[in-house]
């Protein structure tokens, strides 16, 4: 029997406009960290009541996207170094978690698929083609989280990646972090193609996730051009 209250369906598809509306303003830059949203005047342009927009709101919120001012109104969030840190290590244990449990699922062809997408992030950084690295990067790691069957775990980790490198995306990258990224990713290959699970899940917390050891290529990608960490 279908428990849901008339119009509940209509108000969660528009909900669910307004985010990706919302998302692709923070993406392209539109909306930028610091500024106040406009709810009325979004609300005017697209057509909609406060109610979808509040959801979105909320859900944003969650995510880590914007603030929710009582009062004041929604403001979209800045990423400070304290959020790297913090992400970096969430990101981390959540992948080693899934790495650490690849025993009974990861195949030769896994591996295969990994190793294919760290040659297109290679063939991306010599022909400075920083999107398809960026996309390449995102397949390589999915191809292990895609094994997890932990829907909300996989959910987190690329939400965080989103806050990470998408709101808004960046136009330079630091091509030598990007070089020192793909030795990376085939240490990761190596150790999970020798069956070594523990050692690889060790590499993506300790090395590859960890904001000690990127802390000098991240203050360079996002602060280099006069933001100031805090």
């Amino acid at each position: 029997m279908n428990s849901e209250k008339p119009g509940e369906l209509d108000i969660t598809s528009l909900s669910e406009v307004v985010y990706e509306d919302l998302k692709r303003r923070l993406n392209s830059g539109e909306l930028r960290p610091g500024q106040f949203i406009d709810l009325s005047a979004l609300g005017r342009e697209l057509g909609m009541s406060r109610t979808p927009l509040r959801d979105a709101m909320i859900r944003l919120e969650l995510e880590g996207f914007v603030t929710v001012f009582p009062r004041r109104g929604v403001m979209v969030c800045d990423l400070s170094l304290t959020d790297i840190r913090d992400i970096y290590q969430i990101i981390g244990a959540l992948e080693a978690s899934v790495v650490e449990r690849l025993t009974l699922r990861f195949r030769s062809s896994d591996a295969d698929k990994m190793d294919g997408f760290r040659k297109q992030m290679e063939d991306n950084l010599a022909a400075d083609d920083f999107n398809d690295y960026y996309a390449a990067n995102l397949a390589f790691h999915d191809v292990y989280l895609d094994l997890s069957d932990n829907a909300d775990l996989v959910r987190t980790v690329r939400t965080l990646k989103e806050r990470l490198y998408d709101f808004p995306r960046r136009n330079q990258y630091v091509k030598e972090w990007e070089i020192d990224s793909t030795a990376e990713h085939d240490e990761i290959v190596a150790r999970l193609r020798a069956g070594d699970f523990k050692g690889a899940a060790a590499y993506v917390k300790d090395v590859h996730w960890n904001f000690e050891v990127q802390e000098r290529y991240i203050r360079t990608y996002y602060f280099a051009a006069g933001g100031q960490p805090r």
